[in-house]
């Protein structure tokens, strides 16, 4: 494996991105309001209205979004929310405004500057940056973002992440748990004791925290591996929100 950086950098200190973010906000409004409905549905499945009630991250979604804030879902949020689902291809895209909607207009929200507070430390190698407030990783190398932020799901109460510096010291791409009922582990990159960065089947969400792990989605992952190597640094900083799964 080499430590070849295999994205595009990105400018995390002064200046603008200059690679493709994912929809903004904006952007998924301005769909929202001017695509016809039939049109827009069309990409929604099956093409039934959206019915969806409302969901517990109603508020910061509204706002992401652009749509009057008052925490109540209406047929045009249920739209607006069901088409940036689409356009991430968060599952399922039903309008509701779930944790997976909300972790993924974080991830949007610091696509162009990840960095902006300075928590991750720049150093000329690469740093894989995990933001336990925001639940976000992303890898920069000096000014460059070289890896751009992904959602994550870390350790529960008592089983928190660890925080500070740690490195990584042995990969394993096909890992199987042997203390968590050989629970699948793929593209492991183990950096403190039995935690480790690998991605999770299914619903990244399902079930709460992790046992401590950083866990991604399955292609995240893949493409985190492909980047990484031992003796990668990491930082981890931060806390867990509390109601997060």
């Amino acid at each position: 494996m080499h430590h070849t950086d295999r994205h595009r950098p990105r400018r995390i200190s002064g200046g603008r991105s200059t690679t493709t973010a994912p929809l903004t906000a904006m952007a998924a409004l301005a769909i929202a309001l001017s695509v016809p409905q039939s049109a827009a549905l069309a990409n929604g499945r099956d093409g039934t209205p959206c019915t969806s009630g409302t969901g517990p991250y109603q508020r910061p979604l509204e706002e992401h979004l652009q749509r009057p804030v008052d925490g109540v879902q209406s047929v045009a949020d249920c739209e607006a929310v069901r088409v940036f689902q689409i356009a991430h291809d968060v599952e399922p895209a039903d309008g509701y405004a779930g944790l997976a909607t909300y972790r993924m207009a974080v991830v949007v929200e610091a696509q162009e500057f990840p960095n902006a507070k300075g928590d991750c430390p720049v150093r000329d190698h690469r740093v894989t940056c995990v933001d336990l407030d925001r639940q976000l990783l992303w890898v920069q190398r000096n000014a460059d973002v070289v890896f751009p932020p992904v959602p994550i799901r870390t350790g529960r109460d008592d089983e928190e992440t660890r925080p500070g510096w740690h490195t990584i010291y042995w990969r394993s791409k096909d890992h199987v748990s042997t203390i968590y009922d050989n629970a699948p582990m793929p593209y492991a990159q183990f950096f403190d004791e039995g935690q480790a960065l690998h991605g999770r089947p299914g619903d990244l969400y399902d079930g709460g925290g992790s046992a401590g792990c950083v866990n991604l989605r399955l292609s995240d992952a893949e493409k985190l591996w492909d980047l990484l190597d031992v003796d990668d640094q990491l930082y981890v900083w931060g806390t867990k929100p509390g109601t997060d799964g």
